[in-house]
């Protein structure tokens, strides 16, 4: 193992629920759209690119289901007329001694679809519930 690799399983995420740790944790992206654009006066048929839009993806947050706990089901049943219960969300990695190295800042997010588990009879695996959220914005500090 390298010197100054992370250890990337060691994780919380503070979402506003009772429980932070998580199975697993995806969608940490940001991407630029590129923009075509051209002068309408250009006698070339191709335009120049420019930067655009930040787009995020939308985040997935996977997690064991244990008993009495609904929390993901009754945040996406907060929608009604059109609002939904929007939230700010920290996601720290974390070191051995459980500081935190790099955390990543979520901006107004709020679920948009809930995923139970796949049960199967013959299987001994943990039964695991998802959360998918979109937002509007992610922020990255090193700490």
């Amino acid at each position: 193992m390298a010197e100054n690799s992370i250890n990337r399983y060691h994780f919380i995420v503070d979402w506003g629920g009772t429980r932070v740790g998580f199975a697993e944790v995806s969608g940490l992206d940001i991407e630029i759209e590129a923009v075509s654009v051209r002068d309408g006066s250009s006698p070339v048929d191709s335009g120049r690119k420019i930067p655009g839009l930040r787009k995020f993806s939308n985040i997935i947050l996977k997690r064991g289901i244990i008993k009495g706990d609904i929390e993901f089901f009754n945040w996406i049943n907060t929608k009604s007329a059109g609002n939904i219960e929007r939230r700010n969300i920290v996601i720290n990695l974390l070191d051995e001694s459980h500081s935190p190295i790099f955390t990543w800042q979520v901006k107004n997010a709020f679920p948009v679809k809930y995923i139970g588990p796949v049960l199967i009879s013959d299987d001994s695996e943990i039964a695991l519930e998802t959360l998918e959220l979109t937002h509007e914005g992610l922020t990255v500090i090193s700490q």
